[in-house]
């Protein structure tokens, strides 16, 4: 049981009863059809849930992980999918929070304020050829006299489609690999920047996820955040800081999961009894029970360090924060696959139909071990980690 403080159970609580009221009765729909769902997008905006990483003067909770965390748990019992928007949103606001200056922050914040409007925001990270190796990267912003040319191609960006802001980032000087890695915050509406084609996806199929084409286009000193060749660092704190959440979502997914199955399994009756009545059910339901408890306390342990704002990348490793926000994020996802498979287990035949929505969390669970990192990236994360005392 989470030991939440006043604000943060009223967040849990709204955001509780928008997946139950809102949410929930579209999600059947909107992994059948795959549309974008703006309407449950407006919805997030007007609860906040698009403002959480703002400062409180522009409505939100300058940083507050655990806020995120509660909210997208929230959501992910009812719809993997429904989620992600507002999860990949607030990824796409980190490095804005960790290295714009002032007058960047004020500009976007201002942006994604306005009440009558919908900014999203994305980010864009990963590459045809530079996926979970992303130094490997070959998008390109080359400087000439007062202006940065960015070219290259951006794949698999969640809200890519939909989004009005993107914090990309690309090589400044390919010679020094990671260390030539610079940040930008591009709009969707600058001349060059073109929407390539969508993913089919086998889950999470109410979100976009997209290619982003950058051809020639043109950015200014401002766009920079931070400075050149701080794009690495930027990258790695920004993952750090969305991995506890990507972790609550896996988490959710579970929870809904569970319940559904628990549900079904008290009510139906094989061989002249409740399926919960049979010990190799009430087994199964008991590690799925325990796993899913073991994967919130992680996440939650990690929300609460990174709520003490350590965002930048060396304080992190120093006290650990990497390690616990890889830990979070590669059990909980683990777990969040193992419960679904159980519970489709559970349900039988009717599991594996889309009648009932086990099989819909199934495949939106197998998301959760690749995105923000696979869970083999995170575990050599922790690994590294772990040995790093005995390094010279």
């Amino acid at each position: 049981m989470l030991n939440l403080s006043e604000k943060h159970n009223m967040i849990r609580m709204i955001a509780e009863k928008i997946a139950r009221e809102r949410v929930a009765p579209r999600a059947k729909e909107i992994d059948a059809t795959g549309a974008f769902p703006w309407d449950l997008v407006d919805i997030y905006n007007k609860h906040g849930f698009l403002y959480l990483m703002l400062p409180e003067r522009f409505g939100g909770l300058d940083g507050d992980i655990t806020s995120l965390c509660l909210v997208i748990e929230e959501l992910a019992k009812v719809s993997g999918a429904s989620s992600l928007i507002p999860l990949a949103h607030n990824v796409g606001l980190m490095p804005i929070m960790v290295t714009a200056n002032e007058e960047q922050k004020e500009y976007i914040y201002n942006k994604i304020a306005e009440p009558d409007k919908l900014y999203l925001v994305a980010f864009a990270l990963t590459e045809p050829d530079a996926g979970s190796d992303a130094s490997h990267m070959r998008t390109t912003a080359i400087k000439d006299g007062e202006y940065y040319y960015l070219n290259g191609k951006k794949s698999m960006i969640t809200n890519g489609a939909n989004a009005q802001f993107y914090t990309v980032f690309a090589t400044t000087n390919p010679k020094l690999r990671t260390n030539g890695i610079s940040a930008f915050y591009v709009e969707r509406d600058y001349p060059g920047v073109i929407i390539g084609r969508s993913e089919d996806k086998m889950g999470m199929r109410g979100s976009d996820i997209t290619e982003l084409i950058f051809d020639n286009v043109r950015l200014t000193r401002d766009n920079l955040l931070g400075r050149e060749g701080q794009g690495w660092d930027i990258a790695m704190s920004t993952l750090n800081l969305s991995r506890p959440a990507v972790g609550a979502q896996a988490v959710g997914i579970a929870q809904g999961a569970l319940d559904f199955a628990v549900e079904y399994a008290w009510k139906r009756v094989q061989f002249g009894q409740k399926l919960a009545d049979f010990q190799g059910i009430q087994f199964m339901v008991a590690d799925m029970a325990t796993g899913v408890e073991a994967a919130r306390a992680l996440v939650y342990d990690a929300a609460h360090l990174l709520d003490m704002k350590v965002y930048e990348r060396d304080k992190m490793s120093a006290i650990g924060v990497d390690k616990m926000s890889a830990m979070a994020k590669v059990y909980s996802a683990d777990v969040a696959m193992k419960v679904t498979t159980d519970a489709v287990q559970i349900l039988g035949g009717y599991g594996y139909t889309k009648e009932y929505p086990v099989e819909r969390m199934m495949r939106d669970a197998k998301a959760t071990q690749i995105y923000e990192g696979t869970n083999q990236i995170q575990r050599i994360v922790i690994a590294r980690d772990i040995f790093r005392k005995f390094m010279p």
